[in-house]
């Protein structure tokens, strides 16, 4: 709970410190990786760094947050902060990273606001930075236990025995315990990290979703290759395992985690993806079909070409194997290789989708907002649709339509 001297502060300075947290995380990253580089070594993305992703995620969270608590400070937004956790678990983070947060953040802003930062003031974001991360490492917490992980030593080695080439840009490891011990529980949607050794000696870490059934006895990731673009960096995981991992290797993978899972209800289900966001919907469809459910189901994919679209056999397979279910897919180009399928961008407007369906969506963040919007239009309620976003999260946990 914010006690009320420091709500009315947080109040009062949220629209200064919110108008500079993408200056003071700046600062803050800067000088942590400057003084502690070791936390670079797989703890965190170069990639998301270089961008700009990590820092805007990160400010994004804290503004969320203290909105969060000024809208409600009896409450503790912990819907808000489940999707961090999750992220966090796959990551081994642990209590005390968080006091090294908490030095350098507070460091940037007294560098960055100077005068600005009062007793009053530090004392006030003190509190909502300590309920922030009280809530994430009770959430962890509870994680690790259930998941029977040791944050201080959350990696597994698996063996790759089989490795397909899905399209140019995508492929598809199936793994093995190396330790030929069993598998860990997993809920389809999940997903893992994959802990990989760069040529300059430093891990990197990256999120893939579990793309098979979780109850199978192997599991699979599929992973596209990410090119550079414009100032962005190439995607330093995916090329490295594009380039040198093969039948045989071995990859170090976390517990699987992840808050956007299939529910055991009967209500119909709407997956929508685009590109490799197909990936944890193809291995909710696997689910689907080694329960046999017979659940009414709508798959719903955007590519740009049918040569483009990963797992597309797969997912006609089990569409064709569950009784309930029906595909929409919709390319760009060369639409007519893909019989039944349709021209242009997706458009599900046309669609008779049921009004009580449990909607997932995953795929690029300007995609999941257009689909969203259109089917708060349609009368699908906010409540019903969930999604799930490749890196950090910059998208609000309850966003507006």
């Amino acid at each position: 709970m914010l006690s009320p001297e420091s709500a009315a502060v947080v109040r009062a300075t949220l629209p200064t410190v919110g108008g500079a947290l993408d200056e003071i995380t700046a600062r803050f990253y800067g000088t942590m990786f400057a003084e502690q580089p070791e936390l670079l070594d797989g703890l965190f993305n170069r990639g998301n760094q270089a961008s700009g992703e990590q820092r805007r995620a990160l400010a994004g969270s804290i503004a969320g947050f203290a909105r969060a608590l000024l809208a409600d400070p009896g409450a503790r937004p912990d819907a808000l902060l489940s999707r961090i956790a999750h992220k966090h678990a796959t990551l081994g983070v642990t209590e005390d990273q968080y006091t090294i947060v908490h030095k350098y953040l507070f460091r940037a802003i007294g560098d960055v606001l100077g005068d600005a930062v009062t007793p009053e003031v530090a004392a006030a974001w003190d509190e909502v930075y300590w309920l922030m991360a009280g809530a994430l490492i009770a959430q962890e917490a509870r994680l690790y236990h259930e998941a029977q992980v040791d944050p201080r030593d959350p990696w597994r080695r698996w063996t790759v025995v089989e490795r397909r080439e899905e399209t140019p840009d995508v492929v598809s490891f199936l793994l093995r315990p190396a330790d030929d011990g069993p598998l860990p529980r997993a809920r389809a949607g999940q997903y893992v990290s994959v802990r990989a050794l760069m040529p300059d000696g430093i891990h990197q870490t990256r999120q893939y979703s579990l793309s098979n059934a979780p109850g199978d006895r192997l599991r699979r990731i599929t992973v596209k290759r990410v090119a550079s673009v414009a100032d962005a960096p190439e995607g330093e995981v995916s090329n490295q395992l594009h380039r040198i991992v093969g039948v045989g290797d071995e990859l170090t993978l976390s517990a699987p985690f992840g808050d956007v899972v299939l529910d055991d209800a009967d209500t119909p289900l709407v997956l929508v993806s685009a590109g490799i966001g197909c990936t944890p919907m193809v291995g909710m469809l696997e689910h689907l079909a080694a329960t046999g459910s017979s659940r009414p189901v709508w798959v719903l994919h955007a590519d740009r070409a049918p040569a483009d679209h990963a797992l597309r056999a797969d997912t006609r397979r089990l569409v064709n194997q569950l009784p309930g279910a029906k595909a929409e897919f919709w390319y760009q180009q060369d639409a007519a290789a893909e019989p039944g399928s349709r021209t242009g961008l997706m458009d599900p407007d046309d669609l008779d989708l049921p009004a009580d369906a449990d909607v997932y969506l995953c795929g690029a963040l300007p995609f999941m907002r257009a689909v969203r919007t259109r089917l708060l239009r349609a009368g699908v309620p906010a409540r019903r649709i969930r999604y799930e976003v490749f890196g950090p999260d910059l998208w609000p946990a309850h966003p507006e339509g």
